[in-house]
């Protein structure tokens, strides 16, 4: 008997055994819900409920108001939308904070939701990843989310320490006001992999303001107010960046932001990423670098007719920062179809570390057969790839490219796609892909800067291609089914 009272007690006061459990909109916070008939009404009660390893599965609907994820679980924990993307997340306000200055938050995944500013109006950020003031926030997932239209700041903030984040398969998209997608400043471990960025502002109903800047920034503008100084450790792979409608001084991704005398960024790699020069709006380039060292960009592919101040890359220092040091492009596709790349880099001599200079190795470069632009005043520019291939890639001519955003009246995405991964497969199949008898094919130097798979996820050999895709000869299927 007295057993039997334990466990009820244990179950009240949330030790509820590891289970699913539901959320809806016509839910009860009580302690007697979380079931099918009687649900809860919000993610924070759940999780301030449920024992580790549970799921936690919400319910079609719009959730108003800001959601606090919070909650330490050694297993982890799932918040999961029931039906993707059917779950709606709206505030005037950042609508997730993943940050408790009274206890560490850990091991929570979430999953498959619709999150958005409810408009005009809307106080700073959608989503808030941080330590607390002497707490940690770490070991956070957010897998398959639609995350857009931002009224104020970014679109995702990770920062003030916040370690082991994974940022997986999620769609970006319409953010507005001098900041970013996705902000990673003053953080350890951080993964953004898998990821669709763009911005198209007429498809959400509203005017193309060209301010928004840098779709991915990596920096510190903390100091050591957080315990960490400098990012590190950031991996930004497999993601798809396309449709610029943003600053002319910004781009797809930058390193370092705010002029700090410290290194922002460092130990980081960019991998496997497509980058797809589309938009009529002008960049300043679409890879950046300031204040940070040991950054490496290889097996990336930029193509299309990019309209940019430098169509690889600016490296340069700002304010206070160090000179950068050892900044590699390895293995890099930069093919614009149009034939109107002009400045391929800036790079001034003052700005770089010459004790660990910064490299260009064995990339690829194409102009649509017109010159390659060289200006010798840059420090990077392509007569210093040794092992340069400058030779058609075969692959596509950027014409007009559908963005992929999500159209609620029809319960999908713009081109017909019913899933965030879909939709990526889709740009990277088309926009990737180089042909059968590309010079890109085997030409990668054997080594440690080939990353084991592509951006699809296929296996690389010894002898891989350069940029983000890896041909793969279909095996020929004869009329018996037989090779």
């Amino acid at each position: 008997m007295r057993r039997w009272i334990a466990v009820v007690a244990l179950m009240a006061s949330g030790g509820a055994s590891a289970q699913t459990f539901y959320v809806a909109t016509n839910g009860v916070d009580a302690p007697a819900g979380g079931t099918l008939v009687a649900p809860w009404a919000t993610i924070t009660y759940a999780l301030d409920r449920v024992a580790d390893g549970s799921t936690i599965l919400v319910r079609p609907g719009t959730y108003t108001g800001r959601v606090r994820i919070r909650g330490s679980f050694a297993n982890g924990v799932t918040v999961r939308s029931e039906v993707p993307y059917q779950a709606r997340l709206r505030a005037a306000e950042t609508v997730l904070t993943i940050y408790n200055d009274a206890a560490d938050i850990q091991g929570i995944s979430i999953e498959g939701f619709d999150i958005a500013h409810t408009g005009a109006g809307a106080t700073a950020l959608v989503v808030q990843i941080q330590d607390g003031f002497s707490t940690d926030t770490r070991r956070i997932t957010l897998r398959d989310n639609i995350l857009h239209d931002s009224f104020n700041n970014d679109i995702l903030k990770i920062n003030n320490g916040a370690s082991e984040i994974r940022v997986i398969g999620n769609m970006f998209y319409n953010q507005q006001g001098s900041d970013e997608h996705i902000d990673i400043n003053s953080v350890d471990d951080v993964i953004v992999d898998g990821n669709v960025f763009f911005n198209n502002f007429v498809a959400s109903g509203r005017p193309v303001p060209t301010d928004t800047s840098s779709y991915v920034v990596v920096k510190d503008s903390n100091g050591n107010d957080d315990g960490v100084v400098g990012a590190r450790n950031v991996i930004l792979r497999r993601n798809v960046f396309l449709n610029w409608e943003g600053s002319i001084g910004s781009g797809f991704i930058l390193f370092g932001e705010d002029g700090t005398a410290n290194f922002e960024a460092f130990n980081c790699l960019v991998e496997n990423n497509l980058l797809i020069g589309n938009s009529a709006v002008t960049m300043r380039s679409p890879l950046g670098v300031k204040g940070s060292r040991d950054i490496t960009f290889r097996h990336n592919t930029v193509i299309g007719n990019l309209p940019a101040n430098a169509y690889a890359t600016r490296i340069n220092r700002e304010g206070s920062n160090p000179p950068i040091e050892a900044i590699r492009f390895v293995h890099n596709v930069f093919a614009d179809t149009s034939g109107s790349m002009g400045d391929f880099s800036d790079t001034l001599p003052a700005d770089l570390s010459t004790t660990r200079p910064s490299t260009l190795e064995r990339n690829a470069y194409w102009n649509n057969g017109a010159a390659l632009p060289n200006d010798p005043t840059d420090v990077l520019n392509i007569d210093n790839d040794k092992g340069r291939i400058e030779d058609n890639p075969e692959v596509v001519t950027i014409g007009t490219v559908a963005t992929p955003h999500w159209v609620p009246a029809n319960n999908n995405f713009n081109g017909g796609f019913t899933r965030i991964n879909d939709a990526f497969v889709s740009l990277v199949s088309t926009y990737a892909r180089i042909g059968a008898t590309s010079s890109l094919i085997d030409a990668a130097t054997p080594g440690s800067d080939v990353p084991a798979t592509d951006i699809l996820g296929t296996p690389r050999p010894i002898g891989a291609d350069i940029g983000a895709f890896e041909f793969v000869l279909l095996p020929t299927i004869f009329a018996n089914g037989f090779e």
